[in-house]
């Protein structure tokens, strides 16, 4: 009976010694977030155009999809006299997928067919992505950037830090003196970053690493994408940032801006930046990019 009570009498004093701490978040505005990754293959007829748009939440929040005033992308070749000016510009108008969805397409109501085909797409097209969203005008100008396919894909038996980790050996050749970048996807929102600068005009085999287990006959998809200086720097730092937390295009890191700009009173869209507004600026990127996929079977 008096361990009964000793008991009794312990679990009162703890609990009377319990106290309820709130802890302050932080809140900010909710900031824009663009994915206008656009994969392009050049065995379809059209682009696969498809701008995802978000917002950020406070802490612990999600990440709420969020609705746009209007959504363009213009697209030609730069005119030699002035690179900023597109020459043989075409257009799409965009318009939401489904109400609520936070995904823009080509306007399939448009009068005419908003769909931009794949063979106008060439060295040196250059695409701008103009949108409105909350009484704010944005823009961000990319190249469309070509990529080299996966001369082989295969599985390997070495592991890095863990014996359950999975191998897989990727080659490629490299253009000679051509200034290359590459972007890897190998699913599970895991991505990698890759400069030419000490494989140029070369043959490379490297290996990659999933930290993750897969089972044998599971089913992997791979795919080489193109890019630019400023789209490869953007990836590289990203997926640093990113790390076990989900892919890259999910929750955007605030520190590490992208090619998207205010564009809000400037006279001509077609030229801008941020140089005086250096904390106006959503999350995200556009990019229009080559693609090459493989699948491969774990074994």
């Amino acid at each position: 009976m008096r361990y009964l009570t000793f008991a009794i009498g312990l679990l009162l004093l703890v609990t009377g010694c319990e106290d309820v701490i709130d802890v302050e978040v932080p809140t900010t505005e909710p900031r824009l977030i663009v994915n206008g990754l656009i994969r392009v293959d050049r065995n379809q007829e059209f682009l696969p155009v498809e701008i995802r748009v978000s917002e950020t939440d406070n802490f612990f929040g999600e990440t709420p999809v969020t609705e746009l005033e209007n959504a363009l992308i213009i697209y030609g070749q730069p005119n030699p006299d002035a690179p900023e000016l597109l020459n043989n510009m075409g257009t799409s108008s965009l318009a939401e997928s489904a109400p609520g969805s936070g995904i823009y397409v080509p306007d399939p109501t448009f009068d005419a067919d908003q769909r931009i085909r794949t063979q106008f797409v060439v060295p040196n097209t250059v695409f701008i992505l103009l949108i409105g969203h909350k009484g704010r005008d944005y823009a961000a100008r990319t190249p469309y950037s070509p990529v080299v396919p996966m001369d082989n894909l295969e599985q390997g038996d070495e592991t890095l830090f863990d014996e359950d980790d999975t191998e897989v050996k990727i080659t490629i050749t490299d253009i000679e003196d051509v200034e290359n970048y590459y972007v890897f996807d190998f699913g599970f929102g895991e991505f990698l970053a890759l400069d030419d600068q000490f494989i140029d005009g070369q043959q490379f085999e490297f290996s990659y690493f999933y930290q993750k287990d897969l089972e044998p006959g599971e089913e992997v998809e791979i795919s080489i994408m193109g890019a630019d200086q400023q789209f490869f720097n953007y990836m590289d730092l990203l997926v640093e940032q990113t790390l076990d937390d989900g892919g890259v295009f999910e929750t955007p890191a605030a520190t590490v801006r992208g090619n998207i700009f205010d564009v809000t009173g400037l006279d001509n869209t077609l030229i801008f930046d941020n140089v005086n507004r250096p904390e106006a600026f959503p999350l995200g990127y556009f990019a229009v990019v080559d693609e090459f996929k493989q699948s491969l079977i774990i074994e």
